[in-house]
């Protein structure tokens, strides 16, 4: 343009200087100092050369403007033909601004299979993940009661009401409770129910009109195989929403918790679970939970490649009853029972090593209705007065009751009125009676 610019400007001073010479020949003739070089011309002369002049700066304009975009376009697409030649020949290497143009469109294609797969469950689920800490009460030195920070751990959110599935340990104790969501903002949660059995609790927020809640749905732990791949989301040591993938490494672990608590049918997974995971959703392929992370095993206190989660349909029966009840209502024996020990065995010449001894029944209850026999004969054991005589239980629905822990377990899953097969050792015989369940909390507040 700078070009063609000047071109114009110089036909201009081209038609000046031609009506200089043709309209003031004084200038130019003899008179002047030129007058012997310089030569006067015609109106029609100065005409034909001045129509000349803009003939030609009209074809420079012409090559400028037109003729060279073509060419330049012409140009870049062979070059930009010539690059992509070069580009196939490198094998698809790639510069620095295409590759990061990739990364930012979010495209997955230069990632494998596996890759895709994981990226996608994390990002698609891990808002759903919560951070959950609490704060519990302490006494100082003038006995007077003091918040302190208790416990952190993880939850999953379960419908878009604002109810949240965590583990039970991590709420215990606490005087409040808070729930931390992806984006930062933070909601004072309310429990509305634990179920110490299988440490889970069950957490519920409320967001403000309008908030829509990522949620996990849950998948069938049922069907899950030794060896299929899982994945992990939680916030280990405060690490918030960290994904971990292993797979299933073993099916129906009992786990005992306490001393007359066993958690059947655990998940062992190698998955890292470190502190801070507990009450995260470990999950299929698929984006659904399979199990609450729970636990690990571990001498250092450090995640070693066994970790526990309880199973999604133990979890999903726990949550239903607390929503609908506030509480997990299970079926129970109504019947005071003790377990069998070995001095009790030679004491008493019991006829097995171990199961539970029937000390008293309910009178008039379901136990005894059934023909479930009670102890005569009362003895002083330490603070506790055990009656020998009655029934032995071994075993309930073909599970086997060696321990106070066993009964518990097997029980676990069953609610008020179910009928249980119950097996009992009666003078030295196997007999088996059909027992319907009282309700566990009113027998064990009487």
């Amino acid at each position: 343009m700078r070009k063609t610019n000047k071109i114009i400007k110089n036909f201009g001073i081209s038609l000046q200087l031609s009506a200089i010479i043709y309209y003031n020949k004084s200038i130019w003739g003899k008179g002047s100092p030129f007058g012997g070089f310089m030569k006067l011309y015609s109106r029609g002369q100065v005409l034909f050369f001045s129509l000349l002049s803009a003939f030609v700066v009209a074809l420079f304009i012409v090559g400028f403007v037109v003729i060279r975009p073509i060419f330049t376009a012409k140009t870049a697409a062979s070059y930009e033909a010539a690059s992509q030649e070069k580009n196939d020949f490198s094998d698809g290497f790639q510069s620095q601004s295409e590759y990061m143009a990739i990364d930012v469109s979010n495209d997955l294609s230069r990632f494998s299979e596996d890759e895709r797969q994981n990226i996608t469950i994390y990002e698609r689920l891990n808002s759903a993940v919560v951070n959950i800490t609490t704060e519990t009460m302490a006494i100082n030195w003038f006995l007077e009661p003091v918040p302190q920070e208790g416990t952190s751990g993880s939850g999953s959110i379960i419908d878009r009401e604002g109810y949240i599935i965590t583990n039970h340990h991590v709420i215990q104790n606490a005087h409040r409770v808070f729930v931390n969501l992806a984006d930062g903002t933070q909601y004072e949660g309310t429990i509305k129910g634990v179920d110490p059995e299988n440490d889970l609790a069950v957490l519920k927020i409320d967001p403000p009109r309008g908030v829509v809640l990522q949620t996990i749905s849950y998948g069938d732990s049922s069907s899950l195989r030794v060896g299929q791949k899982v994945l992990a989301i939680g916030n280990p040591f405060a690490l918030e929403r960290t994904l971990t993938v292993g797979i299933v490494s073993g099916l129906g672990r009992p786990i005992q918790t306490s001393r007359n608590r066993i958690i059947r049918d655990m998940i062992q997974t190698d998955a890292s679970i470190n502190p801070g995971n507990s009450g995260g959703p470990l999950l299929d392929t698929q984006g659904r939970m399979i199990g609450v992370n729970t636990m690990i095993y571990s001498p250092s206190g450090g995640s070693v490649g066994i970790g526990f989660a309880v199973p999604a349909n133990t979890a999903r029966r726990v949550v239903n009853e607390i929503i609908q009840h506030g509480r997990v209502r299970r079926g129970w024996i109504d019947a005071t029972v003790v377990q069998i020990f070995p001095s009790l065995v030679r004491y008493a010449r019991l006829p097995v090593n171990s199961g539970l001894l029937v000390s008293r029944t309910r009178r008039g209850g379901l136990a005894e209705r059934a023909g479930l026999r009670q102890g005569r004969d009362p003895v002083q054991y330490g603070r506790s007065v055990i009656y020998l005589g009655g029934d032995i239980i071994t075993a309930v629905n073909g599970l086997r009751t060696n321990t106070l822990a066993d009964l518990y377990a097997s029980l676990e899953a069953s609610r008020p009125g179910d009928v249980v097969n119950v097996e009992i050792i009666r003078g030295g015989q196997t007999q088996t009676l059909r027992i319907t369940l009282a309700d566990r909390e009113e027998v064990m507040n009487q």
